[in-house]
């Protein structure tokens, strides 16, 4: 347990043995009574003098054991956690893991759906090994970034509506078409508000879903205007899910 886990329930968390925390309290309450003294304080977490004398202590052999394992496996990895969104693990990695198990047969995966920013926090407390999603700006610090493609935002009108352009929505004085979009949260949301903002044009969400085929569903039925982002190489009827929406121009 670091000085960073934040207590004995999150260090168990991140424990990969199945160990469980009446057991590590035990074992830190005996050793306690062993030195004949507190290591750390329990609300809220931080670790005594005599914690942290022992923590400098046993830290440089506890972060090497990763690397030595790393080299008694033969170099090569046996585990890796990923997360990303639905529509990613379910559309775009099975074709790509499958490459990767044909290397390393022996390679655990452990795949985790969620958005961008319990993504990021993910990494952050080192509960996944890559993240595959949407980002905006500067990583935190120790967290490394790759783009693999830029996405462009597009919008969904059902196959009978009579808009043309996204233009012809700014023209408006007021954009009565209702506005589907994924949570406020999301990268995709924040960046299409700031882009209206530039154009001092007002469209606020109408109907919020969870995920990217939901924006489509909902479209094809005549719900109101989706948001998405266009997706290279995508068939329509793959993309928008029915083949009764269809993008407008910009």
């Amino acid at each position: 347990m670091s000085r960073g886990t934040g207590g004995i329930s999150e260090a168990v968390r991140n424990i990969p043995y199945g160990i469980q925390q009446p057991a590590v309290s035990g074992q830190i309450a005996q050793l306690e009574e062993f030195l004949g003294a507190t290591l750390f304080q329990r609300r809220p977490f931080s670790l005594t003098a005599a914690g942290e004398k022992l923590y400098r202590f046993i830290e440089p052999f506890f972060s090497g054991i990763d690397a030595v394992a790393f080299e008694l496996q033969g170099g090569a990895a046996r585990q890796i956690r990923i997360g990303a969104s639905d529509i990613v693990l379910r559309d775009h990695l099975p074709e790509l893991l499958q490459t990767v198990r044909k290397k390393f047969p022996q390679l655990n995966l452990t795949l985790r759906d969620d958005y961008e920013p319990e993504l990021e926090r993910l990494l952050e407390k080192q509960e996944i090994d890559v993240a595959v999603t949407l980002i905006e700006g500067k990583p935190p610090a120790g967290i490394q970034s790759l783009v693999l493609l830029e996405l462009p935002l597009a919008l969904l009108a059902p196959r009978e509506s009579k808009l043309a352009s996204a233009e012809e929505l700014w023209s408006q004085d007021k954009i009565r078409e209702p506005l589907i979009c994924l949570p406020v949260r999301e990268p995709i949301c924040r960046n299409f508000q700031q882009g209206l903002n530039r154009r001092g044009v007002d469209w606020f969400p109408a109907i919020e879903v969870s995920s990217v085929d939901l924006i489509e569903t909902y479209v094809a039925r005549g719900f109101g205007i989706g948001l998405t982002v266009s997706i290279p190489k995508a068939e329509v009827s793959r993309m928008f899910g029915f083949c009764r929406c269809r993008t407008l121009c910009r």
